[in-house]
């Protein structure tokens, strides 16, 4: 199968390129990260998702199926940034792969959607309404890419499309947006909350997209590792300090003093949990993870 990978310079993208590659998937990737290792026979084109290049990868290569893994978060890009890559860049995906007859796309979404509240669900399930942009306007654009995607389902009906909403990935590259809040010495905690927090092994992430490129796939999948464990516990065993300071103080402090930086709407993600139920993707592709918990904080801790 020819497959192609939007965002392929990013750690994920990497470790999917050599597993689908092992398979015997031909591979070729669009990013604005250049990847100057990539493996002999991957071709990586230097080009914003948006442009007439990228569009030209699309025509040229035609590709069997797309990975689309080219969005950002709020700590990587400013708002206007975000929305351009994000919600355009997603478009533009869909558009060319309509108009070039691709007949699967993947769509790596975020299980952040979903939104931290005290009124939430324990358990998000895929039918659950994506309320992250309500009280975190950083995630607006992200969730406005995720309904995009999903709309394909009906907009392109002779494209096999997935949406995924992964949780936070963990690993010895300590890259993404949960490695991001760990990185300082000593981690924020909102005094008198510990919420759950759910993630997976950077490795298993890969795994996971490469599970749904060979299955039968059409629809929104939440899509998970090991079950939740305490933030506190998440920062004791990547080698952390805690530091639970008064609600108050915290908004105050967050990008000073050593602590991470975090827009206020990001607070009531280290308040509650946002937690997924994922059976559905692991019945549909028999996904199970190689790494626990431990794998994933232990490899944070030790880097690569």
């Amino acid at each position: 199968m020819k497959v192609l990978i939007t965002g392929i310079s990013s750690v994920p993208g990497r470790i999917l390129t050599d597993l689908l590659r092992r398979d015997g998937h031909e591979i070729q990737g669009i990013d604005r990260r250049p990847w100057t290792s990539a493996p002999e026979g991957v071709q990586v084109y230097r080009s914003d998702i948006r442009k007439r290049a990228a569009e030209d990868v699309f025509r040229t290569f035609t590709p069997d199926a797309v990975v689309h893994m080219a969005t950002v978060t709020h700590l990587e890009r400013s708002t206007q940034d975000r929305y351009r890559i994000n919600l355009g860049g997603t478009k533009k995906v869909f558009e060319h792969c309509h108009a070039y007859g691709v007949r699967k796309a993947i769509f790596v979404g975020r299980h952040t959607v979903y939104g931290a509240a005290a009124d939430a669900p324990l358990y998000h399930k895929e039918d659950s309404t994506p309320m992250g942009g309500t009280t975190f306007p950083e995630l607006a654009d992200l969730v406005a890419a995720d309904l995009y995607a999903g709309q394909a389902l009906w907009r392109f009906p002779k494209l096999e499309t997935s949406v995924l909403r992964f949780v936070y990935e963990l690993g010895p590259s300590r890259h993404a947006t949960l490695a991001s809040f760990l990185k300082g010495p000593r981690v924020p905690m909102i005094l008198g909350f510990d919420p759950l927090f759910q993630f997976m092994h950077e490795y298993d992430m890969a795994r996971a997209i490469a599970a749904a490129l060979a299955a039968e796939l059409r629809g929104v999948f939440n899509v998970a590792g090991p079950p939740p464990v305490p933030l506190s516990l998440v920062i004791r065993e990547t080698g952390r300090a805690a530091a639970p300071i008064p609600e108050p103080v915290f908004r105050l402090l967050l990008g000073r003093f050593g602590f991470p930086y975090l827009p206020s709407g990001a607070v009531d993600h280290v308040k509650y949990p946002v937690v997924v139920d994922d059976r559905a993707f692991r019945e549909a592709t028999g996904f199970a993870p190689l790494h626990d918990e431990d794998e994933a904080m232990t490899g944070y801790r030790l880097g690569a």
